[in-house]
Formats: structure tokens, sequence, C-alpha cells
């Protein structure tokens, strides 16, 4: 905190310093403008099969695609319309971990995320992922 003495009034006039408040904030600012493009490292979802009999075990990854058209597929392979949340049932009822990516042509509203979000907790599924923009 400065302080002035004397002057043409002669009494003691008490002001803040804000030049290291400022000091602060900018250096915060600098600090947050370097972390932020480290914070938006995309992944890099792989599509695999879709588990069937013949697989040994389940597949680790489900992408859960939203088609430009308003159909699904799961892992490239598509789903009858209004079969959605039974194809989501059958893959997670026996799977201990529940993970879905979901990935939406550009096409696609955000009502259609939420739409497919909404079916994919229904069956249980704890985390949801959603694909960054190509």
């Amino acid at each position: 905190m400065g302080m002035s003495v004397g002057g043409d009034s002669g009494g003691l006039s008490s002001e803040p310093n804000v030049i290291p408040m400022i000091d602060i904030l900018l250096v915060l600012l600098i600090i947050f403008m370097i972390t932020q493009p480290l914070s938006r490292m995309a992944i890099d979802v792989q599509v695999p099969p879709l588990e069937t009999s013949q697989n040994t075990g389940p597949s680790t990854q489900i992408v859960l695609n939203i088609l430009a058209d308003g159909n699904f597929e799961i892992n490239g392979q598509p789903v009858p319309p209004g079969q959605l949340d039974t194809q989501i049932h059958a893959i997670y009822d026996n799977r201990p971990a529940k993970l879905i990516f979901i990935k939406a042509a550009p096409t696609r509203t955000y009502q259609d995320w939420i739409k497919a979000s909404d079916v994919v907790r229904g069956a249980g599924v704890q985390v949801i992922g959603f694909t960054p923009k190509a």
C-alpha cells in the first residue's frame, strides 16, 4: 500500500497500490494461456470389430456412430431402427467396464447426441466419451 505525504492539502492521503496485483494477474493469464492448448489433446479412437460368438473375448472399445441420415452404427455395424436399446443392452449387460464413445456426423444436432446418450445411460453405461471433430 503506497502512501503520499504532504501536498497542498496538508493531510495524508492513502491510496492502494494496484501495480503488484496487476503483475500477479498478468502472470496467471500467461500461465493459463500456455496450459490451455495442452489440456485440449484429443484421443484417437480406433474402431474395433463388434464382439461376436467367434471372438475369444469382448472388444475393449465400443463406438456408437450417429450417421448423417439419423440411423445408428455400433462399431461399423448398422443397427436396425428402434433396436438401439436392445443392442446396447446385449453388449453391456455382461461387461464389467461400461464405457462407450459416441461419434456423430457433422450434420446431426445436439438433440441427436442427447437421445443417444439417454439410451446408452439407460443401459447402465457409466462413462460416455464424445469423439472430437475431425
